[in-house]
This record gives C-alpha cells, sequence and structure tokens, in this order.
C-alpha cells in the first residue's frame, strides 16, 4: 500500500498519540497545516480503503457522536510492507546489513537486534 504525503501526516499523528482519534482531533494536532475539514474526511476515507486505518469506536462531542480511528499496523510495519511490496525487492540480509550501518542506528539498538534474532532463531 502507498500513502500520498497528506495520508502519512496523518497516519504519523495518529502513531505519535498511540490512541484513537476523531477527525475534529485530528485537525487539532495538524494546526500548522491549513487542512479544512472536509480534506480531512476525504483523507480519512482513502486511509479506510486502503486498510491502513479502521474505525474503532465513536465519540460524543457535544450533541452528536463521531467516529473515531486507529492505525491497523505500526509505523514499523509499514514500512516493512512498504520495502517488501515494492517491484524490485532488496535481499533481506543486505538490507539488513546496509541498516546496521546507519549511523542513526545505536549501538544500544545494535544489541536489541542482536537478541531480537537470537531469541526468532531458537
Amino acid at each position: 500500500m502507498e500513502l500520498t504525503r497528506s495520508e502519512m501526516e496523518i497516519m504519523d499523528v495518529l502513531w505519535e498519540t498511540g490512541e484513537p482519534l476523531s477527525r475534529a482531533d485530528l485537525l487539532a494536532h495538524t494546526e500548522e497545516k491549513t487542512w479544512k475539514d472536509s480534506s480531512v474526511h476525504i483523507l480519512l476515507n482513502s486511509l479506510l480503503q486502503k486498510g491502513a486505518i479502521r474505525e474503532a469506536g465513536l465519540v460524543k462531542r457535544g450533541k452528536t457522536f463521531g467516529r473515531v480511528f486507529a492505525p491497523t499496523m505500526s509505523r514499523e510495519e509499514y514500512f516493512a510492507n512498504t520495502i517488501f511490496s515494492h517491484r524490485h525487492k532488496p535481499e533481506p540480509v543486505g538490507l539488513f546489513k546496509a541498516l546496521l550501518k546507519r549511523k542513526e542506528v545505536t549501538q544500544e539498538d545494535r544489541k536489541q537486534l542482536l537478541e531480537l534474532v537470537q531469541k526468532e532463531i531458537r
């Protein structure tokens, strides 16, 4: 599944808050954007159709009820799916090696990854 830049901005808010949000909540979290309510509505419907989010319930706002939305996968799962759904799939060992060489990966990250790999092969 490929997401547009605007869809990714909605997903980032959902991932960062870690809780289901309504359309009004999303508008409040994206104040720096000048999105209209209708634009967020369109983005949410697109994300629902793509399976990136799900309806997670209803919330009462004044006299009306609104839907709240939650991601169907973590940010990490999304990026892993994106990498491996690409037509030119990377070789997993080479990809893992390249990721480990990145300066953003700390020694603590490497230690946790080693523990995870050891746990998975047992």
